[in-house]
């Protein structure tokens, strides 16, 4: 019998091929396959919302492929993805192919290993139409959407722009964050550090004012910390209590989709999309030495924290080899998902726990090495035993008022002998104290009052937007990094550093929506949408039933809006630069194209002068004196090259700064990194310093 098992990817049919062997035709079908149409709704909503699917463009040939060897075959498996998406895309290729869609012919995997794949091939089932349901009402829910939103957003802005569900809520989230930045009034207060030294260490360390009689206090300006250092300065400081604890500190969880992205933003700087790039490829399969091509993780759409038994003693059999039996817990952890998380499958972990991240860093790109490096050690640390650390809390009194000081010394480093979870903030306590004890007697070496001023909310990156997304049951795990990429290429955000800044055009779209279609970007509502889609998943409720409900009052919003808005036009301010026009003498502003943004002259019609924008870098070329300019490689990565190109060819991933060499006058350039320096790029100079201390 000739069998054919069709697969998304080239990448995945090929692992799968490798194990199935002969007898088995792999072929991908590169994604979806039929879609709604693009010039049009594409949804009847007077009848049932039913959806006008039709084949994709583009695929055409690989249609006729699928269909010539599902004709040839005896028997048809569809083995996309484990998820709403993978399901919907199964049962597309089932109408497509007219295949049976009540014969048990789908079948999925966890990870793309020999055993993942043989125990996928024994069990296969009918497709969910649950779960095509749930994937078809967030589709339509999603067009209807933007299909309706869109044209107002063109009449009453500009054309070309458009709305999403989802997006609409990140948009709303960043742009309120930015709001509050700006309301934002930082209040004063006051710190008091007490450097002192105990009778039996010469180590000083510190203590901060807590308050008096035992009350904590606030300083709130000068004259209060005056007041304190005046009363503490001739005093004598004395240890009240000194309270010693064991701390135990547990590993992290192993990833979900969410907590992945968040982590390799911190740890690794990359964006969610490039992180689900290099994911993907590490599940479908890659080429490892000695081993052939192998799926080396789990399914990385996920938000389960379920581990199988069968890696959890895996991983053991690991640990207990590599660190000792004192590195494992007593009994293996278990982790505990969230109530609302889909179960599917298991969390992301390495698809066999035993191939370390050095055994396969020769056949991986940088990228996929980090990545796996990353699930890797996240997933065994997650396996391993607490850490112990010594913590010790000191009171110390002086003139009735009250300091504090804190420390901890690690007793077992446990699971952080591998791995610690990155974090957003420095949380973390101070180190060791010297030995101290009750009543011990404190020599003062200095008191140093400062000031400080409150700080307004932090902007959000990719990680704390991720996070703020998920906590609030916005969006699933394949959402969150399509959300990110579609509102930035809208130009509706943009990054300064690693922080999500909303454009003018940003807040301009929110307010317009959030005025006049609150549910859009409510985030109750959205997630209370998302729990009606979960339950069409679980066969729960009728997903006509739930788009119903939705567009009822959507339908109400479009109108009154209409009507609210009509003869409305909001004019954007264009943004003025300091490039002049040569032609004209005006200032250039900012334009977008069909290619981006450009400088073009206010004049326009009369001076229809237009120019690249260039951005310039700090510093000048160490080979010709001319300007640096900040450049973008053809994969977006940035590199500082010299204004004179092609004249001059220098260029440097490393950015110029504008501290010059003590021993050449040129320009410096900072190289990242651990071992971070600043260094001349000017040829015979070789003057370089550490960035560290």
């Amino acid at each position: 019998m000739s069998k054919l098992v069709i697969v998304e990817s080239p990448a995945k049919a090929k692992t799968i091929k490798k194990y199935l062997g002969s007898g088995y035709e792999v072929i991908a079908s590169m994604g979806h396959v039929r879609d709604l149409p693009k010039s049009k709704l594409g949804v009847d909503i007077e009848h049932d919302f039913a959806p006008q699917y039709i084949a994709m463009r583009g695929k055409e040939e690989v249609l006729r492929s699928l269909k010539t060897a599902a004709k040839k075959a005896d028997e048809v498996y569809l083995a996309t993805d484990p998820d709403r998406e993978g399901e919907a895309i199964s049962w597309h290729l089932a109408h497509l192919l007219k295949l049976d869609v009540e014969h048990a012919n789908r079948i999925t995997f966890n990870e793309i290993t020999k055993s993942g794949i043989s125990y996928g091939m024994q069990h296969p089932r009918q497709i969910n139409i649950d779960l095509v349901n749930a994937q078809q009402a967030r589709r339509i829910l999603d067009r209807i959407v933007g299909y309706k939103l869109s044209p107002i957003l063109w009449k009453k802005i500009k054309r070309g722009l458009s709305a999403g569900r989802v997006q609409s809520v990140a948009l709303s989230l960043i742009v309120n964050r930015e709001n509050e930045i700006r309301a934002f009034v930082p209040e004063e207060y006051w710190t008091i550090d007490a450097k002192v030294v105990g009778k039996s260490s010469r180590k000083a360390f510190t203590a901060r004012f807590y308050g008096k009689d035992g009350v904590k206090m606030d300083l709130h300006n000068e004259q209060e910390a005056t007041q304190v250092v005046q009363a503490v300065e001739n005093a004598d400081f004395v240890v009240t209590n000194v309270k010693k604890s064991v701390r135990k500190k547990s590993p992290a969880p192993p990833f979900t989709t969410s907590t992945l992205q968040q982590e390799a933003s911190r740890k690794l700087g990359f964006q969610a999309r490039r992180t689900m790039k290099a994911a993907q490829e590490l599940y479908e399969g890659v080429e490892i030495e000695n081993m052939g091509a192998v799926g080396i993780i789990t399914y990385m759409r996920t938000d389960s924290l379920r581990i199988s038994a069968e890696a959890q003693q895996q991983a053991a059999e690991y640990i207990g080899e590599r660190y000792g039996k004192n590195y494992l817990p007593s009994s293996p952890k278990i982790y505990k998902s969230k109530s609302n998380a889909q179960d599917a499958h298991e969390a992301i972990r390495p698809s066999m726990p035993s191939l370390t991240p050095e055994q396969v860093k020769g056949s991986l790109t940088s990228d996929q090495y980090k990545l796996y490096k990353l699930i890797w050690e996240r997933f065994i640390a997650s396996q391993m035993a607490s850490a112990l650390l010594d913590t010790v809390s000191v009171d110390i009194e002086a003139n009735s008022y009250n300091f504090k000081a804190s420390g901890y010394s690690v007793k077992f480093d446990g699971f952080t002998v591998l791995y610690e979870e990155g974090k957003d903030e420095d949380d973390e306590e101070g180190g060791a104290l010297p030995p101290i004890a009750k009543d011990d007697p404190l020599k003062v070496r200095s008191i140093d009052p400062a000031q400080h001023f409150t700080q307004p909310p932090a902007r959000y990156t990719e990680a704390s937007l991720i996070k703020a997304l998920e906590e609030n049951g916005i969006g699933r795990p394949s959402t969150y990094a399509p959300t990110i990429t579609t509102i930035m290429q809208r130009e509706y955000v943009e990054r300064d550093q690693k922080a999500l800044k909303p454009t003018y055009l940003g807040e301009v779209v929110n307010q317009l929506i959030s005025e006049n279609f609150q549910n859009i970007v409510d985030v109750s509502f959205t997630a209370k949408m998302e729990k009606d889609l979960d339950k069409v998943e679980e066969g729960k409720q009728n997903w006509v039933k739930t788009l119903d409900s939705f567009y009822k009052d959507f339908s109400k919003s479009l109108d009154k809006a209409e009507k609210q808005l009509d003869g409305t036009k909001i004019k954007l301010p264009e943004e003025e630069t300091d490039e002049v026009c040569e032609l004209c003498g005006r200032k250039m502003v900012v334009k977008s194209g069909r290619f981006g943004k450009f400088l073009a002259c206010p004049g326009f019609p009369e001076c229809k002068n237009t120019k690249k924008i260039v951005k310039k870098a700090e510093g000048n070329c160490p080979r010709c004196g001319a300007k640096m300019l900040i450049k973008k490689s053809k994969n977006g990565k940035s590199f500082y090259g010299c204004e004179k190109y092609p004249e001059c060819n220098f260029m440097s991933w490393d950015e110029p700064v504008s501290d010059l060499c003590p021993k050449c006058g040129a320009t410096l350039f900072r190289k990242k990194g651990k071992a971070g320096k600043l260094y001349c790029a000017k040829e015979g100079c070789g003057y370089e310093r550490s960035l560290k201390g």
